[in-house]
C-alpha cells in the first residue's frame, strides 16, 4: 500500500510538473500573441517598434569586430517647407539625411533613441536581395532562371512548383496571398500568428496552393514570395541567413551595432520584415547602393546586380510604381531614383546622381491612406533639391 501511495505520488508531482511546463509555455505563447494583437495599437506602436525582441523570439546577426564605417557630419542642411509638419504628420521617429556620405540632417522623436534597433519591416527584402546577388556572383546559386523547387524541394506539389527564383524576386510568382492588414483573416495576419506562436514559416509557404496567373505573368506584391528566396538560399547554401547576412552584408558594411532578425519557432528568421537595427544603418544601405555596392572601400555587392535590382524590370502595370530585385522605383522616378519601403512608414530612399540618401524609421498608422506614399516621396525629393 505504501508502495502504491509513493509512485502515486510521483505520478500526481510529474502531472505538476508537466502542467506548470505547459503553463509557462502557454503564458509565452499568450504573451507572443497578445504583443501582435497590439502591436500597432496607438498608444503602443511606438515602444513596440523599437523593441521588437521584448514580444518575439529573436537571433543576433553579429557585426563582426571591424570597424565602423564613418558617416561624418557634414555642414548642417535647411530641410525644406513643410519638414517639421510632415515628421509630425507621419510620426516619423528616426531621420538621417546622408550627402555624399555626410551626415547633413538626422534627428530621432517621440521618445526614442539614436541607439535604437528599429524594426524594418520590408526594408528587410532589400537586404536579402543584397544577400542573393553575392551568392550568385560566388557560384552558390546557379541562376535566376533556376526553379525554386531545385533548392527548395518542400515547395515541390505547392502554388511554387513552375515558379523560377527571378519570378519569386520581382513578386510575380502568382501565388495567391492576401496582404491586407486591416483583415484580421489575411494571410499577412494568419503569418503573423504563426510567427507569434512559434509555428513554422517554411510550413506556412508550403501550405499554399493557390495561383491566380502563371509565374512571371503578373505582378503582386506577396510577401511570402521573400520567405521562399530564404528557403532557397538555405537549400543552396546549407545556412542560416543570420549567418550569411552577417558575414557576406553586414559585417563588410561596418554597422553602428548588431542587428537581429526576429524568428519563427524553427529559429528561421523572418526574412520578409524582421531585421532590426539603427536609422544610421539604414542609411547605410542606401549608401552601399548609391554607390554601386562598395562601401569601406571594398566591393561588397556586385554593381551589376545593384543596377539590376534598382531598375523597375518586374511587370508592373504601366505608369504605375516600378519594381526590380526587392527594390522599388517610385513613379516619374529620375535617373539613379528608387528605394527600399517597409510598412507604417519605412524608407532607404535614394538619389543616387545628387549622391543623396535619406532614411526614415516611423510608426505610421496612416501609412495606407492615400496620397500618403505619394506625398512622402514629394518630401524626399524636395530634401534632394534643398541639398
Amino acid at each position: 500500500m505504501r508502495r502504491i501511495l509513493i509512485w502515486g505520488g510521483r505520478i500526481v508531482a510529474g502531472l505538476a510538473l508537466t502542467a506548470l511546463l505547459v503553463g509557462l509555455w502557454k503564458r509565452e505563447a499568450i504573451a507572443r500573441l497578445w504583443a501582435v494583437n497590439t502591436l500597432f495599437d496607438e498608444s503602443r506602436i511606438v515602444e513596440n517598434f523599437s523593441a521588437m525582441d521584448r514580444a518575439f523570439l529573436s537571433v543576433p546577426v553579429p557585426r563582426g569586430d571591424g570597424p565602423v564605417t564613418p558617416l561624418p557630419p557634414g555642414r548642417p542642411a535647411d530641410m525644406p517647407d513643410g519638414f517639421d509638419a510632415w515628421l509630425d504628420a507621419r510620426n516619423v521617429t528616426g531621420i538621417v539625411v546622408l550627402k555624399d556620405g555626410t551626415v547633413v540632417h538626422e534627428d530621432y522623436r517621440l521618445g526614442t533613441r539614436a541607439e535604437d534597433r528599429r524594426i524594418s519591416w520590408s526594408i528587410a527584402k532589400s537586404f536579402l536581395s543584397a544577400l542573393l546577388g553575392v551568392l550568385l556572383e560566388e557560384g552558390a546559386i546557379a541562376s535566376l532562371d533556376a526553379p525554386v523547387t531545385g533548392y527548395a524541394p518542400g515547395l515541390a506539389g505547392t502554388a511554387y512548383d513552375g515558379a523560377r527564383l527571378r519570378d519569386v524576386l520581382q513578386m510575380a510568382s502568382g501565388v495567391v496571398f492576401e496582404e491586407d492588414y486591416l483583415d484580421p483573416n489575411s494571410d499577412i495576419n494568419r503569418m503573423g500568428r504563426v510567427l507569434a506562436l512559434g509555428g513554422s514559416m517554411d510550413g506556412f509557404a508550403a501550405a499554399l496552393r493557390d495561383s491566380f496567373a502563371a509565374p512571371g505573368t503578373e505582378w503582386r506584391y506577396v510577401s511570402i514570395d521573400t520567405h521562399v528566396i530564404g528557403m532557397v538560399i538555405r537549400g543552396a547554401t546549407g545556412r542560416s541567413i543570420p549567418e550569411l547576412l552577417s558575414e557576406k552584408i553586414v559585417a563588410p558594411m561596418g554597422l553602428d551595432s548588431e542587428p537581429y532578425y526576429l524568428t519563427d519557432g524553427e529559429g528561421t528568421a523572418f526574412v520578409l520584415g524582421g531585421l532590426n537595427m539603427t536609422t544610421r544603418d539604414y542609411a547605410r544601405l542606401g549608401l552601399l547602393y548609391a554607390r554601386d555596392g562598395r562601401l569601406g572601400g571594398r566591393q561588397i555587392v556586385p554593381e551589376g546586380w545593384v543596377r539590376a535590382s534598382t531598375a523597375a524590370s518586374a511587370p508592373t502595370d504601366p505608369g504605375e510604381i516600378g519594381y526590380g530585385f526587392h527594390w522599388w522605383v517610385p513613379v516619374g522616378a529620375a535617373e539613379g531614383e528608387f528605394m527600399a519601403r517597409g510598412i507604417y512608414g519605412q524608407y532607404v530612399w535614394v538619389d543616387r546622381t545628387r549622391g543623396v540618401v535619406v532614411a526614415v524609421n516611423a510608426a505610421d498608422r496612416r501609412f495606407r491612406d492615400p496620397g500618403v506614399h505619394e506625398s512622402n516621396v514629394a518630401m524626399f525629393r524636395a530634401i534632394a533639391a534643398a541639398l
